[in-house]
């Protein structure tokens, strides 16, 4: 029997000495490699299973790390971490002081540019072919490989656009399987479908009236027929697109079945391909995700201009639940925040209630239209910011941790956190029945602290906090659900610490804080984003014009952007853990 060919590929140099014949072998036992790993330690799948002959033939046919190739999104570069050196540590992926979960900078040489975001790969394989050209280097080789749910952005139109008027080395892959997270949507899809089954539509193509040089589609599994094309297209100068065809999830049968769910399927049966249930599943709080998407589906029952709007989660917001029974009112406008942020406040003024749910990090691509577009004329979007706070294995690129600080400073802007389900369900139930101007909404990605029933629906008062806990020395001012941290850290003391709830970052309640200034010597602020210009600094803004004092202490993300490993790790770095905090208090009080 022949020896193993995937242990002895330590660079895509060694693998360009084997004989193009043997790459299918390869990539038989690369896709078992990564189906092995993912299985015993959770991951992202389906992405980097769909890409892994193209993954070969890149490094094959291309002088990498001298060409320079861009991952877009960095999800599918699992096969490209394995066959650049980092096979060994794979097993470590996502873990705290392990191997990112997407392309980086820092990890390896072959990783020429961090992503975690989705359609910058075009700009940035731009940026790179140009400033070749500047810097008199006419033959490196420029590569972005995009899927076709991530070419759909306006970003990604951006560099097209330039890049179609420029003579830089460039050559896009575009992977078309149909699916990002969710499926593709939109027009581009369909023309893609329309090409994919009908090549005389390459006659009048999208990408040769851009001035591309375009090929395709081809098999992105035929490893043969992607290294002869790619051969032929590394001779031809200028921007170039290569249309390839592959199934997300290639080779492992649910995974091919169920895009959806093997995205990122976390642990499973590497011998059957199951995902197991959790054995105590029906003791396990409701998700905040699903409890906003249930909660808009039951009040869309009875509110008929309730609108949802995500750009391309729909799954992973819970969206899918209103999507499935008011398909017209509920919208997946694709990898657009931006787009979907205007179009929210172009429904807004025709009086529509209009829930834009984006994950956290991702409102960070869209936040021009928050300011000029909704909080400038003041209009009533509900921004529900899911994945606000550290969020885990997916690291620094998905942590919403900025929200607050960049929010807190437009005017006009309402921004509540929910520290509980509950709150949550009453605060999208308050909301739609008048609203005066935007809010926004920070949760964070996962399940509540109960599995206790969620009651009756009740009013949220707009601008009040809540006092938790009374004490007489030291005070906690939390946001969020960071309060549940602080109350564990106030029973492992056995202390008499005040604890409030402030639930509103804009508008802070005063009288609150007035009381807590009154009848505290130590005041600690606790968030799950970063401290400057966040929660703590508005609440230290306010005390400065007073005469309070006492002393102030914050507590939250210092200013760095912190790495990936559990939630629980995590916090327990950044000091907002329960021991953390208490160890916080236990020293202030002596």
């Amino acid at each position: 029997m022949e020896k193993p060919f995937l242990a002895h590929i330590n660079t895509p140099s060694d693998l360009r000495k084997l004989s193009q014949d043997k790459l299918p072998l390869v990539a038989a036992e690369l896709r078992n490699f990564i189906l092995d790993v993912v299985a015993a330690k959770a991951g992202h799948l389906g992405a980097s299973l769909g890409v892994v002959e193209l993954t070969l033939a890149l490094h094959y046919v291309f002088n990498t790390p001298d060409d320079l190739l861009v991952w877009d999104v960095g999800h599918q570069a699992y096969g490209h971490k394995i066959i650049t050196g980092r096979r060994d540590q794979f097993e470590t992926n996502r873990q705290l002081d392990g191997l990112s979960g997407f392309p980086k900078k820092e990890e390896s040489i072959y990783d020429t540019f961090g992503v975690g975001h989705s359609s910058t790969s075009i700009s940035a394989a731009l940026g790179m072919a140009l400033a070749a050209r500047l810097n008199n280097n006419f033959k490196r080789q420029h590569l972005a490989v995009i899927g076709d749910a991530s070419i759909a952005s306006g970003m990604a139109f951006e560099g097209l656009n330039h890049a179609g008027v420029t003579d830089a080395n460039l050559l896009i892959i575009l992977n078309d399987n149909a699916i990002g997270i969710d499926p593709s949507v939109g027009a581009l899809k369909e023309y893609l479908l329309k090409v994919a089954e009908d090549s005389n539509l390459n006659k009048d193509n999208i990408f040769e009236s851009l001035n591309f040089n375009y090929s395709g589609p081809v098999d992105g599994h035929n490893i043969n027929l992607l290294c002869s094309e790619l051969t032929r297209l590394k001779q031809l100068k200028g921007p170039k697109v290569l249309h390839i065809i592959t199934t997300k999830g290639k080779g492992l049968k649910q995974a091919e079945r169920d895009q959806i769910r093997y995205h990122a399927p976390g642990r499973f049966d590497r011998a059957t391909g199951e995902i197991p249930e959790p054995s105590d599943s029906l003791n396990l709080p409701p998700k905040f995700q699903d409890v906003f998407g249930k909660t808009i589906l039951d009040l869309a029952h009875d509110n008929p201009k309730i609108v949802g709007i995500t750009p391309a989660m729909p799954t992973g917001s819970s969206l899918k639940y209103m999507m499935e029974v008011y398909p017209e009112r509920a919208l997946d406008v694709g990898i657009a925040e931006q787009h979907a942020v205007t179009l929210s406040a172009g429904m807004a003024t025709q009086g529509m209630v209009v829930y834009c749910n984006i994950y956290s990090t991702f409102l960070q691509r869209a936040y021009d239209q928050v300011i000029h577009d909704v909080c400038l004329q003041n209009l009533p979007v509900i921004f529900c910011l899911d994945r606000a706070g550290i969020v885990g294995e997916d690291g620094p690129t998905h942590h919403g941790l900025f929200d607050i600080s960049y929010l807190r400073c437009i005017p006009n802007l309402t921004i509540y956190a929910p520290s509980s389900l509950s709150d949550l369900q009453n605060i999208l139930y308050t909301v739609q029945k008048e609203l005066n101007g935007p809010l926004a909404i920070r949760y964070p990605r996962g399940r509540g602290t109960t599995n206790q029933p969620l009651g009756a629906y009740k009013e949220v008062r707009i601008g009040e906090g809540k006092a938790l806990l009374r004490g007489d020395k030291i005070a906690i001012l939390s946001i969020g659900t960071m309060c549940h941290n602080a109350a564990n850290a106030i029973a492992i003391t056995k202390l008499q610490v005040g604890l409030f709830d402030m639930q509103f970052v804009c508008p802070l309640d005063t009288n609150l804080i007035d009381q807590v200034l009154s009848n505290y010597e130590h005041i600690i602020t606790i968030e799950d984003g970063i401290i400057q210009g966040g929660f703590g600094s508005a609440i230290l803004e306010y005390i400065s014009t007073t005469n309070y004092k006492g002393k102030v202490h914050l507590m939250g993300v210092d200013n760095h952007f912190p790495s990936h490993g559990t939630i629980q790790e995590l916090h327990d770095l950044a000091g907002l853990s329960s021991s953390k905090i208490a160890h916080k208090i236990l020293a202030l009080n002596n």
